[in-house]
């Protein structure tokens, strides 16, 4: 039944639906992987075993129904996602307890779907950090070398898809959390468009940047999860209401790169990106130029000022979005404090991590009186002009590409006590979420002397999933397959 986890997705529902096997028996191999695997990484917060066993039981009585794309699939969610019944925590110890009693939308749409949600993921606290080593409960595991982090922050999500303890998993990306783990753990993330996927249910961290996306096995997979979660939500004004394309439709193999414009910003292909990540980005785009498509040399001249103006936009929206966090409604509450300012105090700091903490207090100082104009309004003016600069971008090209992240997957405890040098892992993919485009960190191979994944990212235009699944699908069936991760054995 182990061989079961090794499928992809696509693979699965397909044997699913000719009843080949029953939701039960997926089931039950994905938490035998996970009781094997789990000791290993730590991908995971919570199992929800006899509840998913439950659930997939039910679905097999029911029988398999078409109308249901992932009728039977286990799969696992991000816990920054609330899920009825079950503890969602953002890997904090504020909200340690807390367990909702609605669903996220995206959760409820993967349910509607069929999918029996096996697990939450492990997570940077609050989806801070690009390592997973902020969470306030363990340390998630590179599952190609577990002395290495698997990215951020959804490490959790990226390490249990890549250690096939699922099929599919949902993480959220406010400035690389989905990508930087697709491309240090050898799997697809996809980050959509923002306002394709309802953010209802995700506990904020950055309002204008958080978006919902899958982590999956292949191109294919996710552009079924993604046909699953996308679509106009009521419950959310910043949903967008917008025709979902069928993306599982557009994919045509490598056909879908002939004539295809790939833009190469120079600014992304330079000093300081590891050269073993250079060279296999490099080859990755070389095979699309063999299929047809045609490379383009282009700038985007406000890279340099990325970092900071997303981390100005991001801490700001923090602050604001984690004030509710105050011991008051929900989650933890000293009950040693005198008085209520004490309360508010004394709860906020044993409820909240280091880095939690860091982004809040400069999040507060950039929207005091007298330095918000000197910080936020000038990083927002820089937003724009980031924005600009792929609208200009894409006059002359139709794609673009470029590394996901300048290096493969760090040691554990390499980078986590400087937090400049960390924030830095996110140099390649925060723009895209400042100019709300869709992005994917597609798999190209593994570093020569290093033996990890490298991920080569691609960004698509506003709300063009579908043709940005295409690229990747078909520039995917170029390259050869990933291997099994080498670091559990």
């Amino acid at each position: 039944m182990s061989d079961l986890t090794t499928k992809t997705l696509v693979e699965i529902r397909a044997a699913l639906a000719a009843r080949d096997i029953s939701a039960e028996e997926a089931t039950r191999a994905c938490l035998a992987r996970i009781e094997t695997t789990e000791p290993k990484i730590d991908a995971l917060l919570s199992v929800q075993g006899e509840a998913s066993l439950a659930r997939a039981r039910a679905l097999d009585a029911e029988g398999p129904d078409a109308r249901k794309p992932l009728w039977g699939v286990p799969v696992v969610v991000k816990d920054v996602l609330c899920a009825t019944n079950t503890p969602t925590t953002c890997g904090s110890k504020i909200l340690e307890n807390f367990v909702p009693p609605y669903d996220a939308t995206a959760v409820a749409k993967l349910k509607d779907a069929g999918a029996v949600i096996i697990g939450k993921a492990n997570m940077d606290e609050f989806a801070m950090g690009s390592s997973t080593e902020n969470s306030a409960f363990k340390v998630t595991r590179n599952p190609w070398d577990v002395s290495r982090v698997p990215g951020g922050s959804s490490g959790g999500s990226g390490a249990t898809v890549a250690a096939r303890q699922c099929f599919a998993a949902l993480g959220t990306d406010t400035g690389g959390s989905i990508r930087l783990p697709a491309a240090f753990c050898g799997c697809v993330g996809l980050k959509p468009s923002y306002g394709r996927v309802s953010r209802f249910g995700m506990v904020a961290y950055g309002s204008s940047l958080d978006q919902i996306g899958p982590l999956t096995r292949s191109v294919e997979d996710a552009a079924q999860v993604l046909s699953v979660i996308a679509g106009h939500d009521p419950r959310d004004s910043t949903s967008v209401d917008a025709p979902v394309p069928g993306y599982a439709a557009a994919l045509k193999g490598p056909d879908a790169l002939k004539g295809v414009r790939i833009g190469l910003p120079r600014e992304f292909w330079g000093a300081g990106v590891n050269p073993e990540v250079l060279a296999s980005c490099r080859a990755a785009v070389d095979a699309a130029v063999s299929a047809g498509a045609e490379v383009v040399d282009i700038s985007l001249p406000h890279t340099d000022y990325a970092i900071a103006t997303y981390y100005i936009i991001a801490m700001a929206e923090a602050s604001s979005n984690l004030a509710r966090f105050d011991g008051v409604r929900y989650g933890l509450r000293d009950k040693d404090a005198s008085e209520l300012i004490d309360m508010y105090k004394r709860s906020r700091t044993r409820g909240f991590g280091d880095e939690v903490q860091r982004r809040i207090i400069i999040g507060t100082y950039v929207l005091s009186s007298g330095y918000y104009d000197a910080y936020y309004r000038k990083a927002a003016q820089v937003r724009r002009l980031i924005r600009r600069d792929f609208e200009q971008a894409y006059e002359k090209c139709d794609l673009i590409c470029g590394p996901t992240c300048p290096t493969p997957a760090f040691p554990i405890g390499g980078v986590v006590d400087d937090p400049l040098t960390m924030y830095l892992m996110d140099i390649f993919t925060i723009s895209l979420n400042l100019a709300g485009l869709p992005g994917l960190s597609l798999p190209v191979g593994l570093g020569k002397d290093t033996g990890l994944p490298v991920g080569l990212q691609m960004f698509g235009q506003y709300f063009k999933e579908d043709r940005l699944l295409a690229a990747a699908h078909g520039l995917e069936a170029l390259l050869p397959a990933m291997p099994e991760p080498a670091g559990l054995g």
